[in-house]
């Protein structure tokens, strides 16, 4: 009998119409910046609605710092987020030499608790920064009124939730200052590495444009381009490489008029999941509330009391040839954020019990139905 290939945990898809794309940017001669990351961009507008603007970055991680900077966050300034996330959510904190301050999660939908946030406020308090963890949105009515009560900004963290909805209304049309998503290699959708900023602030947008290729004033696209002498331009502040390249942005164009596809793929592994898993001792995703949308990045299920440790479980599934993960190693416990912040476990119970149950199993628009039963198997068997 022949070995079955392994399951990897995540894999982007990819087709003709984009390496079609690509093809096209290298012999257009612009690899770098230029049409068709503009292209993206009014794309990305487009596909949102809402009448905000978009700025293509190199990484959702180069998004949120040009989004805390472009709100003037600064030393002195207290940042508001959730240790359950990746490193880069907080970072971007430090870059600007302000202060985060780490919250809990909900036990259903492990996204930031809004009650904890409420909590948290002081005078130095200038951003909320809740991730939108998994795909599924936190919970944005009620941080949306924390935010009008203290006059404080929200720059969202949407790097797991295109496209995804709360309320009826897509992640990126809120009454939020900034959104920030990624499209890194194992997201809905992907440029391989990049991001894009969204915001309906015209001033917000014109900072980070800025502040995305060096603080110069004009974009290489146009300067390059024009039919009159344009070499001329100003550095107005000390900007930063966070442009996202024509090569890049050509897979974006065709990845995103796939994203309803993508996510309802993704869905449709999911609601397989939700249904074999129902009847198992685990503890399963929260699904959106009805009438919204789950982007569905990740599929996390909690191990529940009187199965294997979780570490075991990993192993057995391994075993099985299904590539597994975890997400996260919540910040209190990475040495940097837990020896400089002096945090502790038991600040931050949900995450805590979360992190030590939790396992991230494989879902992608390329998986097909033997590949799903295949990592239901796996499960199982992991489970005794």
């Amino acid at each position: 009998m022949t070995e079955r290939p392994f399951l990897t945990f995540a894999l982007p898809e990819i087709g003709d119409e984009e390496i079609a794309e690509v093809i096209d940017s290298l012999r257009s001669g612009w690899v770098t910046t230029g049409p068709k990351a503009r292209r993206f961009e009014q794309d990305f507008s487009a596909y949102l609605g809402g009448g905000g603007e978009s700025v293509a970055v190199n990484s959702a991680t180069a998004g949120l710092h040009l989004a805390l900077e472009a709100l003037g966050v600064g030393p002195g300034d207290e940042v508001i987020t959730t240790t359950h996330t990746f490193t880069a959510t907080a970072e971007v904190v430090r870059y600007l030499g302000a202060t985060p301050v780490f919250v809990d999660v909900k036990a259903d939908t492990l996204c930031i608790d809004a009650e904890a946030v409420r909590a948290a406020v002081t005078p130095r308090t200038k951003v909320i920064l809740p991730v939108h963890y998994a795909g599924l949105a936190a919970d944005m009515a009620a941080l949306s009124q924390i935010a009008r009560d203290h006059h404080l900004a929200i720059v969202e963290d949407a790097a797991h939730a295109f496209p995804a909805t709360v309320g009826g209304r897509l992640i990126g049309t809120l009454e939020s200052d900034i959104t920030v998503f990624s499209f890194y290699a194992n997201k809905t959708m992907t440029t391989g590495e990049g991001g894009m900023v969204v915001t309906r602030d015209p001033a917000l947008a014109a900072r980070a444009r800025t502040m995305r290729l060096h603080g110069i004033n004009r974009d290489a696209f146009d300067r390059f381009t024009a039919k009159v002498p344009s070499w001329y331009y100003e550095v107005v502040a000390p900007g930063f490489k966070y442009n996202l390249t024509d090569i890049a942005a050509a897979l974006g164009i065709h990845q995103l008029r796939k994203a309803d596809a993508f996510r309802q793929r993704r869905a449709e592994i999911a609601k397989m999941y939700q249904t074999e898993f129902a009847s198992l001792p685990l503890l399963l995703p929260a699904e959106a509330p009805a009438g919204d949308l789950h982007a569905w990045h990740l599929y996390v299920l909690r191990l529940a009391d009187g199965t294997p440790d979780r570490d075991t479980f990993i192993e057995r599934v391994y075993a099985a040839g299904i590539g597994c993960s975890v997400h996260y190693i919540p910040l209190h416990l990475q040495p940097y954020w837990r020896d400089t912040f002096g945090l502790r476990p038991e600040m931050f119970p949900v995450s805590q019990h979360a992190f030590e149950r939790m396992v991230s199993l494989p879902i992608y628009s390329k998986m097909t139905d033997a590949d799903v039963h295949r990592v239901v198997d796996a499960v199982r068997a992991a489970l005794g």
